[in-house]
């Protein structure tokens, strides 16, 4: 598949001018958002992967197909920067959200393993406030059984008000979900 890096953007106005349809990923830091990308693009290093938290600190652009942007938001979370840098982040992150008119969609990214945190349900509570298209992914799910993935799922769940349905189910490792969110993309995308 061809995918390439276009740009990075600290700031807002640093965004490249393109029209394309934006797919946005965001999520807590190391929940796996740049695994996904590399492997819906069926690369391993389009976007750089660390075990570190808090190593995206820009907004970065990536080509797919010459008809598609992913974007690779900063994590959230726990990520070791000043109060300073992290309003920083989180100000470049709100605007881009809401000022992106090339925003087609938000995949929010969750560990799977994890309770969802304050971090993740404001994030979620201000997407939906918004207006904002946006799909729950379930990362890393190969690290559990089925049966502990549908019962974390159950759990979780009612925290956003939603339904299996609305969901998307992940694993790079095993590309559980690859089909289902391309699928998803294409759809809102309109390719």
């Amino acid at each position: 598949m061809k995918a390439e890096y276009i740009k990075s953007a600290y700031y807002f106005k640093d965004c490249p001018a393109l029209n394309f349809p934006e797919i946005a990923f965001i999520g807590k830091s190391n929940v796996g958002k740049s695994s996904l990308i590399n492997t819906l693009v069926e690369r391993k290093t389009l976007v750089k992967t660390s075990k570190t938290p808090g190593k995206t600190k820009t907004i970065n652009f990536f080509m797919v197909e010459d008809y598609l942007i992913f974007v690779d938001l900063p994590g959230y979370g726990y990520a070791s920067i000043s109060k300073k840098e992290r309003k920083n982040f989180d100000r470049m992150i709100e605007t881009y959200l809401e000022q992106r008119k090339q925003l087609a969609c938000i995949f929010l990214l969750l560990d799977i393993r994890r309770e969802p945190d304050k971090n993740d349900i404001q994030i979620y509570n201000w997407v939906v406030s918004r207006g904002i298209k946006h799909i729950l992914v379930f990362t890393k799910t190969d690290k559990l059984s089925r049966n502990l993935v549908n019962n974390r799922i159950n759990a979780i769940l009612p925290t956003f008000n939603l339904k299996h349905e609305n969901i998307i189910l992940f694993s790079s490792k095993t590309k559980k979900g690859v089909e289902k969110t391309w699928e998803i993309i294409s759809e809102i995308a309109n390719i």
